[in-house]
C-alpha cells in the first residue's frame, strides 16, 4: 500500500492552508508538493473554471479530467469546448463502459430515474477511479458551504483506491463562499456556463438537474426528489452509505 503523506503532514498542511489563498495552495500542489502527476477534476462549473484558471497559469498542460457521461446539457459541452479553446486546456474525457444506448439495452431505459446511484457508479465513479490510477493527486473545486455533505471538507486529505493505492486529494477553495467564486470570475473576466444565468446553481447531467428556486439550498436542483445529493466520486466513506449520502461531482 502506497502512502504519500504521513497523517501528521496532512494535519500540518490543513492547518497551514486554512489561512492561505487558493492560488497559493494550487501553487504548492503543482510546484512544491513533490507530487509529479497532479490532475484537476472538473465539470466546468463556476468554481471549476476558477480552479482551472489558477492552475493553468502555473502549468499550462495540467490534465483536466472531465466525466463525459453522455447525459450532459448541450450548453455544458459547448462551454467546455469554448473554455478549452480559450485557454488551450489539456482536457481528458473520461467515459464509462456503456454508451447511453448500451446502458439502456443492458439496464433498461431511464436508469438515472430508477437507480440513480447505479447510473452514477457506471458513468462517474468507475471511470474516475480508473483514471486516478495514473495520478499521484488530484484537485477539486469543492466548497464547504455548498452543501451539508461538504461541511467538513479538508483542504488536503488522502484517499485509497480499491487496489490499495493511496492518492492525495486537494480542495484549494474548500473555505471559499459562492460569492468568492463569482468575484474571481469577474476579477479575471472569465466566461461561465450560460446555464448559471438561467437559474442553475449546481450543474450536472441534464436528466438529474433542475433550476434552483429562491430560498432553496444551492444543490437542491441535483437529483431533486430522489433522496440523493452527491454522485460518489470524491468522498469514499460517503459512497459506502445509502443514497442520501453519496459524494461530490
Amino acid at each position: 500500500m502506497q502512502t504519500l503523506l504521513a497523517e501528521e503532514d496532512v494535519r500540518h498542511l490543513n492547518a497551514q492552508f486554512e489561512e492561505a489563498s487558493p492560488p497559493d495552495i494550487v501553487s504548492w500542489a503543482l510546484e512544491e508538493s513533490g507530487l509529479d502527476r497532479v490532475a484537476i477534476a472538473s465539470a466546468f462549473q463556476a468554481e471549476g473554471t476558477c480552479l482551472i484558471h489558477m492552475a493553468t497559469r502555473i502549468r499550462a498542460d495540467v490534465p483536466i479530467l472531465f466525466l463525459e457521461t453522455g447525459f450532459h446539457f448541450a450548453e455544458t459541452l459547448a462551454f467546455k469546448e469554448r473554455f478549452t479553446e480559450l485557454f488551450g486546456l489539456n482536457v481528458i474525457d473520461l467515459v464509462g463502459d456503456y454508451t447511453v444506448e448500451g446502458q439502456e439495452r443492458e439496464f433498461g431505459p431511464r436508469l438515472y430515474e430508477r437507480d440513480p446511484k447505479m447510473c452514477c457508479e457506471l458513468n462517474k465513479v468507475i471511470p474516475f477511479d480508473r483514471a486516478l490510477r495514473h495520478y499521484d493527486a488530484w484537485m477539486t473545486s469543492m466548497r464547504r458551504d455548498s452543501a451539508w455533505t461538504r461541511t467538513n471538507t479538508p483542504i488536503v486529505s488522502q484517499t485509497e483506491l480499491e487496489s490499495g493505492r493511496r492518492l492525495i486529494r486537494i480542495n484549494p477553495i474548500a473555505n471559499w463562499t459562492r460569492r468568492d467564486a463569482w468575484n474571481y470570475l469577474k476579477e479575471h473576466d472569465l466566461p461561465r456556463n450560460p446555464l448559471h444565468d438561467l437559474g442553475y446553481a449546481s450543474i450536472g447531467c441534464a436528466p438529474c438537474t433542475r433550476i434552483v428556486f429562491p430560498g432553496e439550498d444551492e444543490r437542491a436542483g441535483r437529483w431533486s426528489g430522489l433522496l440523493k445529493t452527491e454522485c460518489g466520486i470524491h468522498v469514499r466513506e460517503a459512497r459506502l452509505q445509502d443514497a442520501d449520502e453519496d459524494s461530490d461531482c
